[in-house]
């Protein structure tokens, strides 16, 4: 079972990005980092990962167009976790209306995600 596991990891907030990229990468999987949903649209169409983690407010092309973009224009079925703080309900509806998977709030523990991820995956 040699498979690659890209997870594309779409987070503006540079510190938090890089503690889950190396907390994926503890578990096995190779996070490919968007610092804006623009990026993470060329990681996505270019690299097919199992998983997107995507924040929802970002620079340039927001989470919610990532999702949109997935659903609509590539037509993937691929799990979405959708992050953003906490008290942005009207934006969670949308994300969950426009195809995500999972939601969590911020700030969210990383274990949490992980063991999120792996039940997605299973």
């Amino acid at each position: 079972m040699n498979e690659i596991k890209n997870i594309v990891l779409a987070e503006d907030n540079s510190t938090l990005s890089l503690l889950l990229k190396f907390r994926l990468q503890k578990e096995g999987y190779k996070p490919l980092i968007a610092k804006d949903g623009k990026e993470a649209i060329e990681l996505i169409e270019g690299n097919k990962p199992i998983l997107i983690l995507t924040d929802i407010m970002m620079p340039f092309v927001s989470g919610l167009e990532v999702i949109s973009h997935v659903r609509n224009k590539l037509n993937l079925t691929t799990p979405i976790i959708v992050f953003s703080a906490a008290g942005q309900e009207e934006m969670v509806l949308k994300a969950f209306n426009l195809g995500a998977t999972d939601f969590m709030a911020k700030p969210f523990s990383p274990n949490e995600l992980i063991i999120r991820i792996k039940r997605l995956l299973a």
